[in-house]
């Protein structure tokens, strides 16, 4: 059977912008968290407002925990020389839930097709090492529902898995949530199904 993937990489902060040059062309390359369309035309908005002189805002983006979906513009540059270079680059550091951009003030110099996809490899490349990387994990979450007396069989299990409950609820009967790593999530449900008298929902 197929490793379940329950981990990817994304940004913690957006990073700190970074600036390469070439032929009097500047680029100013940014790696910013996001988690949804809206959030990143956010960021483009803003950037349009704060670099209202520049001649192109390309950029990026990668999205979902499972690396769902994406998108490159090269907002009028040629073809496929700006967003996808930046894009490889997400594919290269192996994020999701994040944008980059890269602000390009034209210099007075055609780079050429060669030296734009180049250049916005490069910024991309030096925005995201500016940027602190983290590995999260996909957790789902188990829904416990006993009386009393399974306590002692329920925190057994529990601390032999090494989970800590999200919530604990109790009244006339106990209520726990659980969050547990994805690929360690049937095997433990189905410790949780064994204990007679114990309710399991996903």
């Amino acid at each position: 059977m197929p490793e379940i993937k329950d981990s990817y990489k994304t940004i913690k902060h957006p990073g700190e912008p970074t600036l390469f040059k070439d032929k009097g062309s500047k680029f100013i390359g940014q790696a910013h968290p996001v988690l949804n369309e809206a959030e990143v035309e956010a960021v483009i908005q803003n950037l349009g407002s704060d670099h209202a002189k520049a001649s192109h805002i390309c950029y990026a983006w990668q999205l979902g925990v499972n690396y769902d979906s994406y998108r490159a513009n090269d907002d009028g540059e040629p073809g496929n020389s700006a967003g996808l270079p930046i894009y490889g680059q997400l594919q290269a550091f192996d994020l999701t839930n994040v944008l980059v951009t890269v602000v390009r003030y034209y210099g007075g110099t055609n780079l050429g097709v060669g030296g734009l996809i180049q250049a916005y490899k490069t910024s991309a490349q030096q925005a995201i090492e500016a940027s602190q990387i983290v590995t999260k994990t996909i957790k789902q979450k188990l829904y416990l529902n006993f009386d009393y007396p399974l306590m002692h069989t329920v925190m057994r299990i529990i601390k032999e898995e090494q989970l800590k409950p999200e919530t604990q609820e109790m009244g006339l009967d106990c209520n726990f949530t659980l969050l547990i790593r994805k690929k360690d999530f049937k095997r433990i449900k189905k410790r949780f199904e064994t204990v007679y008298g114990l309710t399991v929902k996903i």
